[in-house]
């Protein structure tokens, strides 16, 4: 069903941008929108992962790692069937994390440094876990792809004035509303893709580590960290927002429109939720699972060393 609303949002983004370019020039102008988009999105697609690592100022770790970020990689790729990715770290107080790349073969995985602070090995797992989980499914290719269409309706609809085609077909003030309304609409549909990906990734990276409390309780601790940490970098570059596990910029309470990720209490339950029926038995109301309380007595210490 995620993917199904997926393709239909997508349709519904490649829609738009053609109309746009209809309503900027006719039927000329929504086929060469069309050959615009391709070109942008093939350029965008091959070089995504380069400058958004690059905005984030995030650093290769090398293999063999003293944390053993590498070798945790590695063990949960092999769990999901990818080839291992790049590991990179962000230096900055927020814990987050992401993935890009344009296809398994060519994703990297970033943390940082917040993160390997703030979790214990096993809430690690689940992170990366995740971020696995949209590699797999080739969420950040996807999510590439409608960043690119976002952006460029945006452009598009800002040129609109300086079209005479547009201004004839609907007036002034017509135009000056599509100026408006064409990339309000665009963030919509990219906000409502990102929401639906990232709970089909929590569920498939559930999966990968084994655990789904292990994710669950890594989201509480980084929504905590995400709403009272400033990302610079995130806050320099909000395009790149809807890539990270949880909204670095704000956090969202509820799903409504303009939230680029879902509630993250609404996250947090369908993983224990999925963890229950995986039990195949409800714990009693007030309790915690035994995994829970396992992953709150291993809860890291404050590491030292580069990643501090």
């Amino acid at each position: 069903m995620g993917y199904l609303k997926t393709t239909v949002l997508m349709a519904a983004m490649t829609a738009l941008f053609m109309g746009v370019g209809y309503l900027l020039a006719g039927l000329g102008g929504a086929m060469a929108a069309l050959a615009a988009a391709a070109a942008v999105n093939a350029y965008a697609w091959w070089n995504s992962d380069r400058m958004i690592l690059r905005m984030h100022n995030a650093q290769l770790v090398p293999p063999g790692d003293r944390l053993g970020l590498h070798a945790l990689t590695a063990e949960l790729s092999r769990n999901a069937g990818l080839p291992e990715p790049k590991v990179y770290l962000i230096d900055t107080p927020q814990p987050n994390a992401f993935a890009t790349g344009r296809n398994p073969a060519n994703a990297a995985v970033a943390v940082t440094s917040g993160l390997m602070r703030s979790l214990s090995r096993e809430e690690l797992a689940g992170v990366i876990a995740h971020e696995l989980a949209h590699i797999r499914n080739h969420d950040t290719a996807i999510m590439t792809v409608t960043a690119t269409f976002a952006g460029a309706i945006s452009i598009l609809a800002n040129f609109a004035l300086f079209f005479g085609g547009s201004r004839e077909r609907l007036g002034l003030i017509g135009t000056l509303l599509m100026m408006f309304l064409a990339p309000l609409a665009a963030a919509l549909v990219q906000m409502a893709i990102s929401r639906t990906r990232e709970y089909a990734a929590d569920k498939a990276g559930a999966e990968i580590c084994g655990e789904p409390l292990w994710l669950a309780s890594a989201l509480e601790k980084i929504a905590v960290g995400a709403a009272r940490i400033d990302n610079h970098a995130a806050e320099r570059n909000p395009a790149t927002a809807h890539m990270f596990i949880v909204n670095p910029l704000h956090i969202h309470k509820h799903d409504h429109l303009f939230a680029t990720h879902p509630s993250t209490e609404n996250r947090i339950a369908a993983l224990r939720d999925m963890a229950v029926r995986s039990r195949g038995v409800a714990p009693r109301s007030g309790q915690r699972s035994a995994v829970n309380n396992r992953l709150s007595s291993t809860h890291a210490t404050k590491r030292s060393g580069p990643w501090s």
